[in-house]
């Protein structure tokens, strides 16, 4: 079979040659067209079929017509100069990059175009005079680059980005590398120089350097630590907010008091580092959002009908939040309800997959009630509003008390559960052993009690979870898991229940299996059924002509179809009849007729051909690959459930692929989920539920860890604390191992820390340790651990890219 020269798909219907070169569609040959005219033809020397098959309906960017609309859209807007950001899916390779980036040598109106491959965004400046907004977006549309615009873009309102870290990392880091060069003359015994010239000016250098270090860069740990006393809790900021005091108070009576050059090196090296491992905590995907809900997904505007005083009908684009109980609206084939509502007029299929979860589309008819978030699947439909978008089952959905509350605030990280007992045993070495010696020798009694404050600030403590967690974190995006924050791979090691949703996350949301049961059909009705096929826009029917295609096609003399029912088709007095199996069946029905009505629970496709029932095509869900394995390996860890939105018409079939004594819960709703994955937990179960629609999102926010699979990363996924590519849904176990593994290496790490401080509290403690000493140890010690957490977490990363080389 051809493959498309723009897209790369296969030319499954009428192959398109034009200039010696295969289209599957007119629209990849009018995009080749457009890039050929404007001399633009290098595109395709970037990659081997790099485009994607554009499908433009400029019905849909009406709404781009209402200026209030258009206006909220615009980040700039002065004379004819107007700047509008996109969000872009289809965005995927360096072709895609230039030819956006060259998008002014297609329309000269366009002025500037600029393109954030990660985030799959484009910017674009262009003459508003010359140029509407929706002739921009029909432009993009032309070309195969269909912006993504949803409620959620209305509503934007400007990020703010937290530098403060950062500035507070470089201000430490300049210090430190200062720091450490004045302090050269003291490390290499220049005597002469130093002593005779510039010792003094050196020090109070190093002091001055070192103010900002302390009172901007290293605040926020005496911030934290004096919250933490405040609420009568010892967190880990509280010894080193004391080593960071120590260390300036006794660096700075040194060089008052001529008594040496004090630990100012010593200190900037600590903040800067305890700064770099909180810079790896706070590290994620800026890329990727996990915090959408309905609005990412629903339309900004919907065509609204409306009657004048005259009772002349007519259409505007409205706002949906302008919407008001009574008013008429237009849904065309393919988009989503945004408000609750009854039909009026038409016929509807409504695929309510993006809110429950269930695949199969339902019909209605006119008088039924239909809820926002379903999506029609049979052409226009008139509605009338029964309820604002504010007041609509879907955003009910989002008023739990889940979605308003930090998830994580309940979570004690395994550095937080040391923190306590280290800080009580730091403190009470120090006043002990400074006791001891002002009784004993009161003049090494001060270098005591400093050296011990020194040498157990637990720096390495601090930095082994952010740098082992903050490592993961990028491999785990190398390997296209996406993970929110580090504490969400902390909580992920301790889980002991996974929580699967069926359709979408274990079975695959493009590829079915079709099989079909029956008496065989002859030549002339396979033709009747290939021909009758092609005519429907029903899902079902384009899966089964997808599957049939090969066959020979005949132009119909009849077509006709039944919403929700099935089609009839007629050539040369032969008929067919497919769908449901009431709509099919004869007056007469059979044995095995009635028999195939025990397996109503399935998804099937029924045939009769000239009033004879002959049989069925039956569709299964396809299973994502290695999901067996990924079952058996779970379970040796956790226990699994299957809670799924759908009918358990494959229950039988799940029961094969999974563990014996495996949960099955169907028919489950949204808040059916949230609530059973509450019950789990209150019996002390840690949860990790593996979803992928909005119909999960409360569930996902609910447990201990919410993972998406998505097909597409930068598209779809509801609110989470990680997403994960469909393409390695088969490595979830080995994300699962690779987080407790590196929960052990923070363990390991933990111990090197100890064994450092036991041996350097055994030397200051004695008063064998001068605290310049302690002050060099302090930093290296922090440095090695830095070096164990990164090398081990690479060769653990390294495993797991030897196991997808393998596979």
């Amino acid at each position: 079979m051809d493959k498309c020269y723009h897209c790369g798909d296969n030319c499954s219907n009428t192959a398109i040659t034009h200039l010696d070169k295969v289209f599957c569609c007119n629209g990849c040959k009018t995009v080749f067209d457009i890039l050929q005219e404007n001399d633009l033809s290098y595109y395709y020397n970037l990659d081997e079929s790099p485009g994607t098959s554009p499908s433009l309906n400029e019905a849909k960017f009406n709404f781009l017509e209402n200026e209030a609309i258009v206006e909220r859209l615009l980040e700039f807007n002065e004379q004819d100069t107007q700047v509008v950001s996109f969000i872009i899916p289809s965005i995927h390779c360096s072709s895609c990059i230039w030819v956006l980036e060259n998008l002014s040598k297609i329309d000269a109106s366009v002025k500037n175009t600029q393109v954030n491959f990660p985030e799959k965004s484009i910017r674009i400046t262009y003459n508003s005079e010359q140029l509407s907004l929706k002739n921009l977006v029909v432009l993009l549309c032309r070309i195969g680059y269909e912006p993504s615009i949803s409620l959620d873009d209305f509503e934007k309102k400007e990020k703010k980005v937290d530098r403060s870290l950062i500035y507070k990392l470089g201000v430490a880091g300049f210090a430190f590398g200062n720091i450490m060069f004045l302090s050269f003359p003291e490390y290499f015994e220049v005597n002469e120089f130093w002593l005779e010239k510039f010792k003094y000016i050196f020090r109070w250098l190093m002091f001055a350097f070192s103010l900002p270090v302390v009172f901007y860069s290293g605040r926020d740990y005496f911030i934290s630590a004096y919250k933490g006393l405040r609420s009568k809790i010892l967190n880990i900021d509280v010894p080193i907010a004391i080593g960071i005091s120590v260390l300036f108070i006794r660096s700075t009576a040194e060089i008052i008091f001529d008594l040496g050059t004090g630990f100012f090196d010593s200190l900037a090296g600590l903040i800067f580092f305890l700064l770099l491992g909180r810079f790896f905590q706070q590290k994620t995907y800026a890329f990727l959002s996990f915090e959408r809900d309905y609005k990412s997904y629903f339309p900004i505007a919907v065509t609204r009908i409306f009657q004048d005083p005259e009772k002349s009908t007519s259409e505007e684009q409205a706002q949906i939040y302008d919407l008001k109980t009574g008013d008429r609206i237009l849904i065309r084939n393919s988009e989503l309800i945004p408000v609750d509502s009854i039909l009026i007029k038409g016929s509807a299929l409504i695929d309510y997959s993006f809110v429950t979860g269930e695949a199969e589309p339902v019909a209605k008819r006119s008088g039924d009630k239909l809820f926002a978030g379903g999506k029609q699947q049979a052409g226009i439909i008139e509605l009338e509003v029964i309820k604002p978008v504010e007041q609509s089952y879907l955003t009910q959905l989002w008023s739990n008390e889940i979605f308003s509350k930090t998830k994580q605030s309940n979570f004690q990280s395994l550095t937080d559960r040391i923190s306590k007992k280290f800080t009580i045993g730091i403190l009470s070495i120090a006043f002990i052993a400074t006791l001891f010696w002002m009784i004993a020798d009161p003049s090494k009694a001060l270098n005591v009690f400093t050296a011990v404050l020194i040498v157990a600030c637990p720096c390495a403590i601090a930095l082994a979870a952010p740098f082992t967690l903050g490592n993961l974190l990028r491999i785990f995006g190398r390997h296209k898991l996406y993970i929110k924050d580090t504490s969400v791979i902390e909580q992920m090691s301790h889980i002991d229940t996974v929580v699967f949703d069926k359709t979408g996350t274990l079975t695959s949301n493009t590829k079915n299996l079709i099989s079909y049961e029956g008496i065989t059909l002859t030549e002339q009705e396979i033709t009747l059924l290939t021909s009758t096929l092609r005519a429907s826009n029903h899902p079902l029917s384009r899966s089964l002509y997808k599957m049939l295609q090969e066959n020979d096609i005949e132009t119909l003399d009849e077509f006709e179809e039944e919403i929700g029912k099935g089609i009839s088709g007629t050539i040369n007095q032969d008929s067919i009849r497919i769908g449901s199996f009431d709509f099919v069946e004869s007056s007469n029905p059979t044995e095995d007729k009635l028999a195939t009505k025990e397996n109503y629970k399935r998804t099937e496709v029924h045939i009769s051909s000239n009033n004879t029932y002959k049989g069925c095509y039956i569709f299964y869900n396809q299973y994502r690959n290695g999901i067996q394995e990924i079952f058996d390996r779970l379970k040796q860890h956790a226990e699994i459930i299957i809670l799924s939105g759908d009918n358990d018409g494959e229950k039988r079939h799940l029961e094969e692929l999974l563990p014996k004594d495996t949960q099955l819960l169907f028919n489950q709703k949204p808040k059916d989920k949230l609530e059973y994955i509450k019950q789990l937990q209150k019996l002390g179960r840690k949860v990790m539920m593996v979803g992928d629609g909005l119909n999960d999102s409360g569930a996902l926010a609910q447990s201990n860890v919410g993972i998406v699979i998505s097909e597409n990363i930068n598209v779809f996924s509801p609110a989470c604390d990680g997403i994960l590519d469909a393409s390695r849904f088969k490595d979830l176990y080995d994300f699962v191992k690779l987080s407790r593994k590196g929960v052990s290496v923070i363990k390991w790490s933990f111990l090197f820390s100890l064994f450092y401080n036991i041996i350097g509290l055994l030397f200051a403690i004695t008063g064998n340790l001068a605290p310049v000493v302690a002050a060099i140890l302090m930093p290296l010690s922090s440095i090695s651990i830095v070096i164990f957490t990164t090398v081990a977490t690479n060769i653990l990363g390294r495993k797991l890219m030897i196991k997808k080389a393998k596979t």
